[in-house]
């Protein structure tokens, strides 16, 4: 197998402000995995949270890729990133996600099947997608949840965590009367104290609030538990469930936990931690880094799994290099094309910096670098080989029950 990779800006329609930070635009590293004319995509993004930069990343990535190099094929490389011999130990669990991405595209592409159907999934995952709004002026967030309503949405989440309190509370006031049958989510993004969070708990519930993410400062998941035990509205754990061994610990002790590919390590971690909350009492929530379609395709097609969905971080940008999964009306789905069901759009430009010749086609149907039909041996839209059982057969089954946990 070969490997590139390529780096681009992804711009924020306007400045998105939380209680911790403002971010106006991020990087994002595209991971290309080629094997025998198919490509398969991932993507990661740039996180000062996480410490993660554009550098950082592309070293990472490329250490990846010289692992995946080794592999016969993607089918092998990804039953050995399920059974975690790669990659290697101690890669960020951004990096993983984007590993596993490029590999589910690639070896659906192969299969002829979408990825979810590679999952399990019979059906097209799709659900109802929160929208994100930023701390700004109640003015403002009024007139947003206005549009956003007339357009679809029928989730909105507020970020909270402004240094005065009442603040927030306006905001919340003013959007539930600009947007009157919307459910509303609140993230403060740890910007509470426990006792600013026993004060501000009831009276947001009384605001009609379907619930909270992460109140509480991450590092103590036992106060987080103990809040969540005696809230009068639901509380989610982000920042404090990174992974499987979290997501154990806080189990039937928090009422939802936020997955994120990037934060967990991708598709096989985010089961299997379904896994381990499943019947405690804890649901899931998928959440999501502000990236591009590419980047959130892998979590669409586990849409179907989560009761909450907050997978809109591809529509905050200014413009979206890739396509595929909707979120414009307020619903994400999965698409139907095999592997991720993602492509660039017009004008992205050779996808792979990755090769001009990278095997994906663009809106308009023009190969990306230029030419006109594909390479021999590969397929004109959906960049699969008609007739190519051999991979079909050899596709990983299904993860999930005790082979997501393995």
């Amino acid at each position: 197998m070969k490997v590139s990779q390529r780096t681009v800006r992804l711009a924020l329609t306007e400045p998105l402000r939380i209680s911790r930070s403002t971010m106006a635009a991020r990087d994002a590293v595209w991971l290309a995995v080629e094997h025998h004319g198919l490509h398969g995509y991932g993507e990661a993004v740039t996180s000062t949270y996480y410490g993660l930069d554009t550098a950082t990343l592309g070293r990472l990535l490329n250490a990846a890729g010289r692992e995946l190099a080794r592999c016969a094929d993607p089918e092998s490389a990804l039953d050995a990133l399920r059974a975690g011999d790669l990659p290697a130990p101690g890669t960020p669990p951004a990096v993983t996600a984007a590993v596993e991405s490029a590999l589910l595209d690639l070896v659906g592409k192969r299969a002829g099947v979408p990825v979810h159907r590679l999952l399990g999934s019979t059906g097209t995952p799709r659900a109802a997608t929160a929208r994100t709004l930023g701390i700004t002026s109640c003015r403002a967030a009024a007139e947003q949840a206005a549009r956003l309503a007339r357009l679809g949405f029928s989730v909105l989440k507020l970020k909270a965590g402004a240094p005065d309190p009442e603040d927030d509370l306006d905001r919340v006031r003013a959007v539930r009367r600009a947007a009157p049958h919307a459910r509303l989510l609140l993230d403060p993004n740890g910007a509470w104290s426990p006792a600013l969070a026993q004060d501000l708990l009831p009276r947001y519930a009384d605001l009609g609030i379907e619930a909270v993410e992460q109140p509480l400062a991450p590092g103590d998941p036992e106060t987080l538990a103990r809040l969540a035990a005696r809230s009068p509205l639901p509380v989610i754990a982000d920042e404090d469930a990174a992974g499987p061994d979290d997501a154990r610990r806080l189990a039937g002790r928090v009422h939802g936990i936020n997955v994120k590919l990037a934060k967990c390590g991708g598709v096989t971690a985010a089961l299997r931690i379904a896994d381990l909350i499943a019947g405690s009492g804890t649901a899931l929530m998928l959440g999501c880094l502000t990236a591009s379609s590419l980047g959130l395709a892998p979590a669409v097609h586990l849409a179907d799994r989560a009761r909450w969905t907050d997978l809109d971080g591809h529509l905050l940008l200014a413009h979206d290099p890739w396509t595929g999964i909707g979120g414009t009306d307020g619903t994400v789905a999965a698409g139907r094309r095999p592997g991720l069901g993602v492509r660039p759009v017009g004008g992205a430009g050779a996808v792979g910096g990755v090769g001009a010749d990278d095997g994906v086609r663009t809106d308009d149907g023009v190969r990306p670098g230029g030419g006109g039909a594909p390479p021999p041996g590969e397929a004109a839209s959906d960049d699969v080989v008609p007739g190519r059982t051999a991979a079909a057969e050899k596709a990983p089954g299904p993860v999930r029950g005790a082979e997501a946990a393995q």
